[in-house]
C-alpha cells in the first residue's frame, strides 16, 4: 500500500470460504450438517458430569473437543453468509441460505441444552472436583460455570427442544422477516432535482442544509410508516415468544435473561442508570448552544446530527482514505499493537465500506475464529460521525483478536463488555483529533461529534431502554397496536432527552426503523450500549491521569478478562473499581461534563 493507493472500500470474503453459490461451498455446508448432526444425536446421552462415574470426565473432555471444532464451524458459517447477505440485501439465494442455517438452530440447541442440563446436575463441589481432576476442563472452567448459570433459562428438556425447533419459524423467522422488510424498503428523495430511491442506511440526516434534513426525515418515516403493520406484528410476537418463555420458567422480571446473557447483576445496571438520571441534565447546556449556533429556536430529531456552521475544513467530507490514515495514526500513538491492528484489518480488506445501494442497513463486526480474522460492515459516507462509526468496529475487532489464542469458548463475552472495547476506540480517535486541532471551529466540530455521541449513548439509549422496557410490561396483557407502540417511543424519548427537543421534534417511528429491537436472539439490545459508554469514558480517564505507559497493557489483560469472568469481577480484577457504586460512573460522567463545558464556552 502507497500514498497513492486509495484503501480497498469492499471487503475480501474469498479468503473465508468459497463463495455461496459454488459446490464447494455445498459441500462445506453439507459437511457441517452431518458434524453437527452426529454431535447432537452424541449429545443426547452426555451424561451428567459426575467425577465419581468412570470415563465421564474422559468422555466431556471428547465431547467439549468436537464441540469447539463444530461450533467455530458454524460460527464461520453465520459470519460469511451473514456478510454476503449484508452486501446484497436483495439476493434470494443468500435468504435461502440463512433460513437453511437458522434450521439448524434446533441441532445446536440438542447440544447446548444437554451440556447445560449435564453441568446442572452436577454440584459446584463435584465440579471443583472435575476442573482439580482434568487440566482441559479446568482451562475452561469459568465457561462451564457460565453455561451451568444459564441452564436456569431453560425448560424442562422435552420442552426446551419442542421451543428450539418451533423458534425456527416463529421467533427468529419474525427478526427474518424484518431484515428482509427492511432490506428491501426503498426511500424516495430528492437529489440534484432527481426523485431517487435510497436504501434506509444511504439516508442521512447530517445535511448543513436544514431543508435537505427535513426532507430525507420526512420520507424516511412515510417509508417507515408504510411497514408499520408488519413491523408491530414482528415486534409483538417477538416479545410475546420471549414471555410466554419466561412465565414457563416462573421469572417474574423480564430484565433477568439479558442481564444474565450480559454476566451482570441488577444492581450494576440500576446503579449505572440512577448516575445517568442524576447527571445527565448538563447535555442540556450542549444541545441549547447547539441549537443557538445552527440559528433554531430548539432542536428536532433530524437536527441531532446537523454539523456546525463554520468554514473550518473539519466541516468538509472526510474521505475514506484519510479516515482510515487518521484511525492507525491514532490508535498507533495509544498502541503500537493497535495501531499495527487497525492497518492490517484495512489493508486486508476485513472492511465493507462502500455507500451504494443494495446493503442492509447499520453497521457490525463478525468474527472468524478458524481465520483469526474479523470482517466490518458499514457505509461510509464521509462525515465525522461515520469515522467514528468505522474506529468503533474496528474496536470490536480488536478486542477479538485480542482473545484469539484463547480456546473458543473463551473468546465469546457479553455485549456490553464487547460495546467497551469498541467505544473505547472511538475514545482514542477524538481524543487524539480533538488534542491535534487548533482552531476553535474544528475543535467544535469534534467536541460536536463527541457529545452528539454523549447524547446517544445516555438520552437516545436509555429511550430505547425504557420504550423496551414498558412495551415488555404491556405485551403480558396482549398485543400492541402500531399506533400504541408510537405512543410509548415518544414517552420514552420525551422521558429520556429531559423535553430537550421541540414539541414536533420526536420521531414516532423510531421503533419501526431501529433494528435492534427485532433482533431474536438477543433481548434488550440496548443498555449494554451505554454501559460500555460509560465503562470505556472511565477506562479512558484512567488512560490520561496514568501518564507511565502501562495503561495499553493493562487494557489488553482487561479485554482477555472479559472471556473467563463476569462484568464486575473482570472490571474489578482489572481496574480495582467497583461498579455496584456511583464512584465509577460519576468519573465516567465527569469526563462528558468536561467536554461539554469546553464546547459550550467555544460556542460563547
Amino acid at each position: 500500500m502507497t500514498a497513492s493507493t486509495p484503501y480497498a472500500q469492499n471487503w475480501d470474503l474469498d479468503t473465508l470460504a468459497p463463495a455461496p453459490d459454488t459446490e464447494d461451498f455445498t459441500n462445506l455446508l453439507a459437511a457441517y450438517r452431518t458434524d453437527l448432526l452426529d454431535l447432537a444425536n452424541r449429545a443426547d446421552s452426555l451424561p451428567a458430569l459426575d467425577p465419581t462415574q468412570p470415563g465421564v470426565l474422559a468422555d466431556w473432555s471428547e465431547f467439549l473437543q468436537a464441540y469447539e471444532n463444530v461450533a467455530s464451524r458454524g460460527s464461520e458459517l453465520d459470519a460469511f453468509v451473514g456478510c454476503h447477505a449484508a452486501a446484497d440485501a436483495n439476493n434470494r439465494t443468500l435468504h435461502g441460505l440463512e433460513a437453511e442455517l437458522s434450521s439448524l438452530g434446533p441441532h445446536r440447541a440438542r447440544i447446548a441444552l444437554a451440556l447445560q442440563l449435564g453441568l446442572q446436575a452436577a454440584t459446584q463441589e463435584q465440579l471443583a472436583e472435575c476442573f482439580a481432576a482434568n487440566p482441559e476442563l479446568e482451562r475452561i472452567g469459568y465457561w462451564l460455570t457460565d453455561q451451568r448459570t444459564l441452564a436456569a433459562l431453560r425448560l424442562p428438556r422435552d420442552q426446551e427442544l419442542l421451543a428450539a425447533e418451533l423458534d425456527v419459524d416463529g421467533l427468529h423467522a419474525w427478526g427474518r422477516l424484518y431484515d428482509r422488510v427492511s432490506g428491501a424498503l426503498r426511500i424516495t428523495v430528492m437529489e440534484q432535482g432527481e426523485l431517487v430511491e435510497r436504501s434506509p442506511g444511504q439516508i442521512q440526516f447530517d445535511s448543513a442544509d436544514r431543508s435537505v434534513r427535513q426532507n430525507n426525515y420526512y420520507a424516511s418515516v412515510k417509508a417507515w410508516r408504510s411497514v408499520s403493520d408488519t413491523c408491530s406484528d414482528a415486534l409483538n410476537h417477538i416479545a410475546g415468544t420471549r414471555l410466554t418463555k419466561y412465565k414457563r420458567l416462573g421469572l417474574t422480571d423480564h430484565l433477568s435473561a439479558p442481564l444474565c446473557f450480559n454476566r451482570m447483576e441488577r444492581k450494576t445496571l440500576d446503579a449505572m442508570w440512577a448516575a445517568v438520571d442524576d447527571r445527565k441534565d448538563m447535555l442540556l447546556n450542549f444541545l441549547s448552544a447547539k441549537s443557538r449556533l445552527l440559528g433554531l429556536d430548539h432542536l428536532c430529531w433530524y437536527d441531532l446530527q446537523a454539523p456546525l456552521p463554520t468554514t473550518s475544513s473539519d466541516s468538509a467530507d472526510i474521505n475514506y482514505d484519510t479516515a482510515c490514515g487518521l484511525i492507525i495514526d491514532s490508535f498507533n500513538r495509544f498502541s503500537p499493537e493497535f495501531g499495527e491492528f487497525a492497518r492490517t484489518s484495512i489493508v486486508d480488506r476485513w472492511i465493507e465500506a462502500e455507500n451504494r445501494d443494495g446493503k442492509r442497513q447499520g453497521g457490525f463486526c463478525t468474527g472468524f475464529p478458524v481465520h483469526q480474522q474479523s470482517r466490518i460492515f458499514m457505509t461510509y459516507v464521509g462525515t465525522l460521525d461515520s469515522m467514528s462509526t468505522l474506529a468503533h468496529e474496528i474496536g470490536h475487532a480488536y478486542h477479538s483478536y485480542v482473545l484469539r489464542d484463547q480456546p473458543l469458548f473463551l473468546q465469546d463475552y457479553p455485549m456490553n463488555l464487547a460495546e467497551t472495547a469498541s467505544t473505547f476506540a472511538e475514545a482514542v480517535l477524538g481524543e487524539e483529533r480533538l488534542n491535534a486541532t487548533e482552531d476553535r471551529s474544528g475543535q467544535l466540530a469534534i467536541l460536536d461529534t463527541m457529545l452528539s455521541d454523549s447524547v446517544g449513548f445516555l438520552m437516545n439509549i436509555h429511550a430505547r431502554f425504557l420504550f423496551e422496557d414498558r412495551f415488555h410490561i404491556e405485551r403480558a396483557t396482549g398485543e400492541l397496536s402500531p399506533e400504541r407502540f408510537s405512543e410509548l417511543m415518544v414517552d420514552a424519548q420525551q422521558q429520556a432527552y429531559l423535553g430537550a427537543l421541540g414539541d414536533d421534534g420526536w420521531n414516532d417511528t423510531f421503533w419501526i426503523s431501529k433494528l435492534h429491537f427485532y433482533i431474536s436472539s438477543l433481548p434488550f439490545y440496548n443498555f449494554p450500549y451505554t454501559f460500555g459508554y460509560l465503562l470505556s469514558l472511565g477506562l479512558y480517564a484512567m488512560a490520561r491521569e496514568g501518564g507511565d505507559g502501562e495503561f495499553p497493557d493493562q487494557y489488553r489483560r482487561f479485554l482477555l478478562a472479559t472471556g473467563d469472568r463476569c462484568t464486575e469481577e473482570a472490571v474489578a480484577d482489572s481496574f480495582g473499581h467497583d461498579l455496584q457504586q456511583p464512584d465509577f460512573w460519576n468519573r465516567s460522567l465527569d469526563v462528558v461534563a468536561e467536554r461539554v463545558a469546553r464546547f459550550a464556552k467555544l460556542a460563547t
